[in-house]
C-alpha cells in the first residue's frame, strides 16, 4: 500500500535520497501510521466496552499512544525539512532525530509500565477474557502491527530514517506484545493456567531493551557519533578515483540531519605539480562528492614529495616502523628537512580513539625507535586521532 501511495503523491518516489522525496516518504509513512493506530483504537476499544475486557480495553489505549508517536514523527519530518534561518544555518535536520529519540523514550516508558503490571499479576492474577471476539481482535491487531512493522522498517531503511526505524521496531514490540496475551489465552482456555504476569514480565523485558537499542541509534547522531563505514568507504572510492591524488586522511563527517551532511577531509597531492591545476582537481572532487553524497565538502591539500626517491623511500621505512608499533597506527604529511649534522622526519601519527597509549607516550615511544634505528635523524611528530 505504501508503494502504491508513494508512487500517486510523491514526484520521483523512487529517489529516496532526495531531500524531498525522503520526507514525503516519512510524512506519509506517519500518516498511515496515524490512521491505523486510530482504527484498532476504536475497534478495540468498541470491544473492550462490549466485552467488559480489561485487556482489550489497555491494549485499545496503546494504539492511541501509538498514534501520538506517529504524529510526533510526523511533526518531526515536517520541521526537520524546514530550510535554514539566521538561527539555524545548518537546517532543521537533527529534529528527526529528536523525534525518533521521544519515539524511544515512549517505547521504554511502555516497557516499564507493562513491567509493573505484569509484576502485579504475578501476585494478583486477573481473570482473562478467552472470547472469540477478543482473539479475533488480537489477531487483526498483530496483522496490523506487522505490516507496519515492515513498511516502517523497509522505507526506514531506504532513506535512511532513525525515526521510522524507532516507529518500526515500536510497532514490532506491539506485534510480540499481542502475540504473548494471544499464547497467554489459548493456555488459560485449554489448561485453565493463568501465566499473563510472567509472560508480560519477559516481553517488558524485550520492549526496554528494544527501547534502549532504539534510543542509543537516535541519541548517537546527535552526540556526533562514527559515520558508517560504508560513507567512509565511498568517501575515498570518490576522492582516489581522480587522478593525481596521493592519499586521503583526516575525513571528518559533520550530521546536522539527513541531508544536512556536510565533509572536511586532507588530499595529499604531488608537491611539484603547478597550483592552478590542483585547485581545479580539487574543486572537481568537491563537486563529485556533493553530486553524489548529497552534501557540502571542504577539501585541504597537503603536497608531498612524490619524485625524490629518498624521501619517498623513508617514508615507506617510517610507515612500516610505525604500524609495526600497532597495525592501526598510519602516517600522513610526511617531510624532510636535511641540515648539516641531522635530517629531521616531520609527520603525523593517525591514532584510533581508544588507543591505550596516550599522545605523548606514543610520540616518546615512536621517537625512541626512530633514534634508534636512525640514529642521524630526528624526529618532529604531532600525533592526531582518527574521527572514523
Amino acid at each position: 500500500m505504501i508503494a502504491l501511495l508513494g508512487r500517486i503523491f510523491i514526484k520521483d518516489a523512487g529517489e529516496y535520497h532526495n531531500p524531498h522525496v525522503r520526507r514525503m516518504y516519512g510524512m506519509l509513512c506517519s500518516i498511515v501510521g496515524i490512521t491505523l493506530n486510530i482504527i484498532l483504537f476504536g475497534i478495540k476499544f468498541f470491544a473492550g466496552a462490549v466485552t467488559g475486557s480489561v485487556a482489550i480495553m489497555a491494549d485499545a489505549f496503546n494504539n492511541l499512544t501509538d498514534a501520538g508517536s506517529s504524529i510526533i514523527t510526523l511533526i518531526g519530518f515536517k520541521f526537520a525539512g524546514m530550510k535554514p534561518d539566521r538561527e539555524h544555518p545548518f537546517g532543521h535536520g537533527r529534529i528527526e532525530y529528536v523525534s525518533g529519540l521521544i519515539v524511544a523514550i515512549s517505547i521504554i516508558l511502555v516497557g516499564f509500565e507493562l513491567g509493573r503490571s505484569s509484576i502485579e499479576k504475578i501476585f494478583h492474577p486477573e481473570i482473562m477474557e478467552t472470547g472469540s471476539a477478543a482473539v479475533i481482535i488480537l489477531i487483526i491487531s498483530i496483522l496490523v502491527k506487522f505490516y507496519m512493522a515492515s513498511y516502517n522498517s523497509r522505507i526506514g531503511k531506504k532513506i535512511s530514517s532513525s525515526a521510522m526505524k524507532a516507529t518500526a521496531m515500536d510497532s514490532l514490540s506491539d506485534v510480540i506484545a499481542t502475540s504473548v496475551v494471544l499464547v497467554d489465552m489459548g493456555i488459560m482456555y485449554f489448561f485453565g493456567i493463568n501465566v499473563d504476569g510472567y509472560c508480560g514480565a519477559v516481553v517488558a523485558l524485550f520492549i526496554l531493551w528494544t527501547g534502549y537499542q532504539t534510543a542509543k541509534e537516535t541519541v548517537s547522531p546527535l552526540l556526533g557519533g562514527k559515520p558508517d563505514a560504508e560513507l567512509i568507504e565511498q568517501i575515498h572510492l570518490i576522492v582516489l578515483g581522480h587522478q593525481g591524488i596521493v592519499g586521503i586522511h583526516d575525513v571528518i563527517v559533520h550530521d546536522y540531519g539527513p541531508g544536512r551532511m556536510m565533509l572536511s577531509l586532507h588530499v595529499e597531492v604531488p608537491g611539484d605539480e603547478n597550483i592552478f591545476k590542483l585547485h581545479e582537481l580539487i574543486e572537481h572532487i568537491e563537486s563529485d562528492l556533493d553530486g553524489v553524497l548529497n552534501c557540502e565538502s571542504v577539501i585541504h591539500m597537503d603536497p608531498i614529495e612524490t619524485k625524490n626517491e629518498i624521501v619517498v623511500a623513508m617514508r615507506e621505512k617510517i610507515s612500516e616502523l610505525v604500524m609495526k608499533l600497532d597495525s592501526s597506527l598510519s602516517i600522513h604529511d610526511f617531510r624532510m628537512v636535511t641540515g648539516d649534522s641531522r635530517t629531521s622526519v616531520i609527520f603525523d601519527v593517525v591514532a584510533p580513539q581508544e588507543f591505550v597509549m596516550t599522545d605523548e607516550e606514543l610520540r616518546k615511544e615512536i621517537e625512541g625507535r626512530i633514534q634508534k634505528q636512525y640514529p642521524n635523524h630526528y624526529a618532529v611528530i604531532k600525533v592526531e586521532k582518527a574521527y572514523v
